[in-house]
């Protein structure tokens, strides 16, 4: 299994699990487009399109970083023309950025309602749509999209319902693009975390700096998304993946490795079905 000269286009992927996704296929060769908005050093938030393509080249890939906004028609064609005229074709599209504001319907202003729903619902579909036709021509086509199952329980709606509608938005497109695009073999699948993943949108948006201990870090995520985007596309579309259930079926047993703190209980993600299995012999709690 291997990413070898796959060309990836990943929004979001200057930091956290964009940039987590793009370094491990680096780590086989792939070609790496880094399509996210940060061209200058963020005030809180580390990593620009540069510093990433930095990391993923050293790590063994090659890089396009490009300026994206993600909600602008024009500037997501730009990209993607760019991307085929440095590597002529693309193989995965991973759908990874997002904006987050876990605030009741008073408390949530249209101005923010406006972002999430135009970068993670609006951004993924022309993304997706921007992506296909390349995708088309590829051997082996994936679409990822880092978003939950479709789950509708109310616990998830009445705490933040804008941004759950957001995320599910995500989660719609694969349900609706993978039927849609079946029988061509392009694969729409989503993936998500069963525990908090140490991010800026934990720290800054959850839990504070204290939360991070309770998380596992993006690499667990990054395994889990190349695993997927490494199986045939004509077999694996459609699905709603876990990223622990994902590796425990590839054979992985030790979780730990991926923990912030070990010593620290890890800390549930929102969007996990409550019938959601736990991988035999993995726990949440603190490792003795």
């Amino acid at each position: 299994m291997s990413l070898a000269g796959k060309t990836l286009f990943i929004t979001g992927a200057s930091r956290g699990i964009g940039l987590a996704i793009a370094l491990r296929a680096a780590k086989d060769g792939a070609n790496i487009v880094v399509a996210a908005k940060t061209s200058d050093p963020h005030k809180h938030l580390p990593g620009t399109i540069w510093t990433a393509a930095s990391d993923i080249e050293a790590a063994g890939g090659r890089a396009l970083p490009l300026v994206v906004d993600v909600r602008d028609e024009a500037s997501v064609a730009a990209a993607v023309e760019a991307t085929i005229a440095r590597f002529g074709g693309i193989d995965i599209c991973v759908n990874n950025a997002s904006a987050i504001q876990l605030t009741g319907t008073l408390q949530t202003e249209m101005k923010r309602f406006d972002l999430m729903h135009q970068v993670n619902m609006r951004g993924t579909f022309l993304v997706s749509r921007a992506c296909i036709p390349h995708l088309r021509k590829a051997a082996n086509p994936h679409v990822l999209n880092l978003s939950p199952p479709l789950d509708m329980a109310p616990k998830w709606f009445g705490p933040h319902v804008a941004y759950t509608m957001a995320k599910f938005g995500m989660s719609m497109c694969v349900l609706g693009m993978a039927e849609e695009f079946r029988a061509e073999g392009i694969a729409f699948n989503a993936l998500w975390p069963r525990t908090g993943i140490a991010t800026a949108a934990i720290e800054f948006a959850l839990a504070g700096a204290e939360g991070l201990r309770h998380c596992r870090t993006p690499d667990i995520m990054a395994e889990a998304a190349w695993t997927i985007l490494n199986r045939p596309s004509r077999e694996t579309t459609g699905n709603f993946f876990i990223d622990d259930l994902v590796l425990y079926e590839a054979g992985i047993r030790d979780f730990d490795l991926w923990r912030v703190d070990p010593k620290a209980p890890l800390m549930p993600d929102f969007f996990v079905p409550d019938s959601t299995p736990m991988p035999a012999g993995i726990s949440l709690e603190p490792v003795a």
